[in-house]
């Protein structure tokens, strides 16, 4: 049986953990449980995914490919109960890098930190982005074009930029308003979706069964088919449910706080997803036409409730992309911030700079910033989408290796007394979280049109490979160890 540890009022608050990892407690810690949660959740962003991609589902596979979402929803919440026994164990910033250099080797957990800075650092433009072209420009009347959109992203990476840097607890406020007002907008319109159907008497349940304008489609069932593609909406959107855990070193009780987000996010945002799909899918009244619709959800709510609804509708969206796109830049910056700090980091002796006014990583989300406008100027339309496709493959990488690490270390793990535990039921879930990222990986990367992204991916590896190699011929002794105590974590 794990022997439990004693944990002091400091190391429950988090404190000691920074000390035995090492570090000093140079993040403000100011999130409570619920801006913990708001933290998962808007990364989430359920209705932003779904608004997102529900004209992609009605395409490939009509509207009997939501219940896809079911299974990717219980999918995700088996992986997020694994993530959230580390996080449970090892409360710092830089969750899986942490993890993984603690429990198994500093040169296995830089490639987890590489995997996830890709990953957010490429979300951050593919959120501010769709802000802008999605959101943002129908509200405002602006005809759509490519340029303008990048302009409006390039706006809305600098303001997020300056309020990361500001203050943590301005972004946690920020994002608070952001969730409680898709949570709002999530219930609203299913409520009154259902309340205009019954009224009008000519929504229709069939809807949920039917296979819309794929009935006669090829290849439907095969592998990278149309029914297969659904399955993208909930694997695209029930994803960074373990950003709370970069923020670990910024929560107040973060063996409890950070854990109970991570699981909580994801099974609010399934339920609330489902119900959402649900109502919008019996809802639409001509399902060829509103699956031509470039954005279906808007259609139906106008259709249904009237055009106040529908800018009402994209005013929330709006607002619920900017915390989701906030959220993940600020969660880049503290893995940057995480990795520098132990020398591993291009720059890294700038990177770990904390402002001692406003303890925030300034050069850290700076580098972020920078980042997306690069790849705003330099990267044509084409090579943009792709990019942002290679970022759906990431996650499913990084959350099958942590699995696996998990299964690979969980008998050392140490356990905190009060601290959130699966208890028995850890070894099956973890299982059956491992079947479960095979599934998805494969689901992603075996469409045709999957080739380009997958080719990125491997790219940006090769990338990482070469300052990996780097660090192995000119500054080996930074991987050699971690720093704090060694068994600080095991037990």
């Amino acid at each position: 049986m794990a022997e439990v540890a004693e944990v002091s009022t400091d190391a429950q608050d988090g404190e000691g953990a920074v000390e035995l990892g090492g570090y000093q407690q140079e993040l403000k810690r100011t999130l409570g449980s619920f801006q913990v949660f708001a933290i998962s959740f808007a990364f989430i962003s359920v209705a932003v995914g779904i608004f997102a991609t529900f004209d992609e589902v009605l395409q490939a596979s009509g509207p009997v490919g939501i219940w896809l979402w079911v299974i990717a929803a219980v999918g995700q919440t088996l992986v997020a109960l694994v993530v959230a026994q580390f996080a449970a164990r090892i409360p710092l910033s830089g969750s899986s890098y942490q993890w993984a250099s603690r429990l198994a080797n500093p040169r296995v957990g830089w490639w987890f930190g590489w995997l996830t800075f890709c990953y957010l650092a490429i979300g951050v433009v593919a959120i501010d982005n769709a802000l802008a072209s999605q959101a943002f420009m129908p509200l405002a009347g602006i005809d759509e074009n490519e340029e303008t959109a990048r302009l409006i992203t390039l706006v809305v990476l600098l303001v997020q930029a300056l309020l990361a840097i500001a203050s943590t607890r301005l972004v946690s406020l920020i994002n608070s308003v952001a969730v409680g007002l898709e949570l709002a907008l999530v219930v609203v319109v299913a409520i009154a979706l259902v309340v205009a159907v019954v009224v009008a008497g000519d929504g229709s349940a069939g809807n949920l069964t039917s296979r819309g304008i794929t009935e006669d489609a090829p290849d439907y069932f095969a592998v990278g088919g149309g029914l297969m593609l659904a399955m993208i909406m909930g694997l695209a959107t029930l994803v960074g449910f373990d950003s709370a855990a970069n923020l670990a070193e910024e929560a107040k009780d973060p063996y409890r706080t950070v854990p109970r987000a991570i699981v909580g996010s994801v099974i609010a945002a399934g339920l609330l997803g489902m119900l959402f799909l649900i109502t919008l899918t019996v809802a639409i009244e001509d399902i060829p036409r509103i699956s031509a619709e470039g954005s279906p959800v808007a259609a139906i709510m106008r259709e249904r409730l009237g055009s106040v609804a529908e800018r009402s509708l994209l005013v929330a969206i709006t607002i619920a992309f900017f915390g989701a796109g906030i959220v993940v830049m600020v969660a880049c910056s503290r893995l940057v911030y995480a990795m520098s700090r132990d020398s591993r980091f291009p720059a890294y002796r700038l990177m770990r700079r904390v402002s001692p006014r406003t303890r925030t990583p300034i050069p850290a989300t700076v580098l972020i910033f920078v980042l997306g406008v690069v790849m705003m100027v330099a990267l044509p339309g084409d090579a943009l989408l792709k990019l942002v496709t290679a970022s759906t493959i990431l996650p499913a990488v990084t959350y099958g290796s942590t699995v696996v690490l998990y299964l690979a270390v969980r008998s050392g793990l140490s356990r905190k007394e009060g601290a959130f535990d699966l208890g028995r039921l850890e070894l099956p879930v973890a299982v059956c979280a491992l079947v479960w990222t095979l599934v998805a990986l494969f689901v992603l990367v075996t469409p045709a049109e999957a080739l380009t992204p997958v080719v990125i991916v491997v790219g940006l590896l090769l990338v990482g490979g070469l300052f990996f190699l780097g660090m192995l011929a000119f500054d080996r002794e930074v991987l050699a160890a971690e720093p704090g105590d060694e068994n600080a974590f095991r037990h």
